[in-house]
């Protein structure tokens, strides 16, 4: 008997101290930091869980971010690019949210989170690198002016004491002003919200000349217009979306990386005639 109840502790230690491991198993803590269960970044992981990606991107820019007033469809060389973030953090191009921003508005609807991420025709500068985390450019342009062709004008030269219409919050302003310094050329600048208003202040004769990126431009040429042959300050477009959202740019700048090494960004462009 006194062998039989030895035996019978022994068993029951035993089986304590597995209990005691199992419960010890059950109860370690939850992953935390960067990751999520599913192996995705925090902030992706999020994304995913609303069932959408909310993306800012121009709706006045033929050729990028343009929304047709007849069926209200958004679609253009961003738009396409936005459909491939979306597949790769959903697996399928239709999970977008589109929001209209302009130059001005795009950087407050990323700082309150209304948006995910901007594709926006956003030039990547050393001064926005420290608000915003900037993917590697997906596409370069220069500035440009679009002009009436009746004035004859075949220069920036041309312009000195003109009135030259801008976007407000672009990067245009500084660079036209910068280039005429260079030539000693004095030019004023006019502000509008958006590419549309300028358009319509060129053809009123309310601006000289109409300066943004000349791929933009592109869209706004007409029978009256011409797009001089100046072209300064390159414009590396960037994906911007929050600082300290490491998981999410990292994620953007794979799949960047991965559409130029596969031809995928060059058939986009081609596509859109950029």
């Amino acid at each position: 008997m006194k062998k039989l109840g030895i035996l019978l502790a022994g068993v029951f230690l035993v089986g304590s101290l597995l209990a005691g491991c199992g419960s010890s198993t059950a109860q370690q803590p939850a992953q935390s930091g960067g990751g999520s269960e599913s192996g995705a970044p925090a902030d992706v992981q999020a994304i995913k869980d609303r069932g959408a990606l909310s993306v800012g991107v121009k709706v006045d820019v033929p050729g990028f971010g343009y929304k047709d007033p007849k069926t209200n469809v958004i679609d253009g060389f961003e738009i396409d690019l936005v459909k491939a973030l979306a597949e790769e953090i959903f697996g399928d191009p239709s999970k977008i949210k589109l929001q209209a921003v302009t130059a001005k508005t795009r950087g407050p609807l990323l700082d309150s989170g209304d948006v995910d991420m901007v594709v926006a025709t956003f030039t990547i500068t050393e001064d926005r690198k420290k608000s915003y985390n900037f993917s590697d450019p997906y596409y370069i342009d220069g500035v440009g002016l679009l002009v009436k062709k009746a004035p004859g004008y075949k220069s920036l030269k041309d312009l000195d004491g003109k009135n030259i219409g801008v976007a407000q919050s672009a990067t245009s302003k500084t660079a036209v002003q910068a280039e005429a310094d260079k030539l000693g050329v004095k030019v004023k600048f006019q502000e509008f919200a958006t590419y549309p208003e300028i358009k319509a202040a060129l053809d009123s004769g309310r601006v000289d000349a109409f300066s943004v990126d000349r791929s933009i431009l592109l869209g706004y040429i007409d029978d009256s217009t011409m797009l001089l042959d100046d072209k300064f300050s390159p414009q590396e477009y960037g994906v911007a979306s929050k600082l300290g959202n490491d998981g999410l740019a990292k994620l953007v700048n794979d799949k960047i990386a991965e559409m130029k090494g596969n031809g995928e960004l060059d058939k986009l462009i081609e596509k859109w005639g950029l």
